[in-house]
């Protein structure tokens, strides 16, 4: 099964594989700078992939070669983000995004070719992994705009990186090249520019190809973990893995393991 929409005006890409969902932007003559019907069509289509049972894995990504998303839109500000209440109307639609993301039930997986900065890189860190080519530049730039980074956006980056990475990101504005941003968690893999297609591609098989109900019972902990300690309640998830025993997955994945062959699981 294949589809394929356009949304915002074609500027936000949805493609449909199987069980494979992409996201990809598509504003290349702009670096992929994100505009408002860009996050409002990104909230939507996160929203929906959310409610598809039949979604393994989620992949977002820039069109074109030299930014997976390079911030926001500046022609726009004068319009969305003209004073404290326009930029609090913009921030909405970035914040139900970056949120719309999050509640993805499966894995998410941000692809970054070239730079990765400011809203990408909010995007980008409100994915569970982070495939970085060996060109990637992830950087966040209030400080050289003048721009207030709300609590939201810190606490998010602070929930996923260091204190000192998280200040050095904020206080510099610098961009920060792929490698280092491996040793610093900002991604999780580096691919070389030749084969980064073949390496995402392998790489997405591979968990598309696993047992959907493990995985939307683990990235649900995992999404309990992230609270604070005393608001958590691992009871949900807690009981789909146990669930997961119940499955005809299970059987099949037995079946598959004793008769040495790839199993098909169908999250059932």
């Amino acid at each position: 099964m294949s589809e394929h929409r356009d949304l915002a005006e074609g500027k936000l890409r949805l493609t449909r594989t199987g069980g494979i969902a992409a996201i990809t932007f598509n504003s290349p003559d702009k670096l992929n700078a994100m505009s408002v019907s860009m996050w409002q069509a990104l909230g939507d289509a996160c929203e929906k992939l959310a409610l598809d049972d039949n979604v393994r894995v989620v992949t977002l990504e820039g069109a074109g070669e030299r930014a997976f998303v390079a911030g926001a839109d500046i022609s726009e500000f004068g319009e969305t983000r003209s004073d404290a209440a326009s930029a609090a109307a913009y921030g909405s639609a970035v914040e139900r995004a970056e949120y719309a993301i999050e509640q993805i039930p499966v894995p998410t997986l941000a692809l970054v070719r070239g730079y990765c900065i400011g809203g990408g890189l909010g995007i980008a860190m409100r994915c569970d992994l982070r495939l970085a080519r060996d060109d990637a530049r992830f950087a966040i730039t209030p400080a050289k705009l003048g721009l207030g980074y709300g609590y939201d956006g810190v606490a998010s980056l602070r929930r996923m990186l260091s204190h000192a990475v998280t200040a050095d990101l904020l206080f510099s504005g610098r961009q920060v090249r792929a490698q280092e941003a491996l040793t610093k968690g900002i991604c999780d893999f580096v691919y070389p520019t030749k084969t980064f297609e073949a390496d995402c591609a392998a790489y997405i098989d591979q968990l598309a190809r696993n047992a959907p109900l493990t995985i939307r019972a683990t990235k649900a902990i995992l999404k309990v973990l992230l609270q604070p300690e005393a608001d958590r309640d691992g009871t949900v998830p807690d009981a789909m893995a146990k669930a997961c025993f119940d499955s005809a997955d299970y059987r099949e994945g037995q079946e598959a393991f004793a008769e040495k062959r790839l199993p098909a699981f169908k999250g059932l």
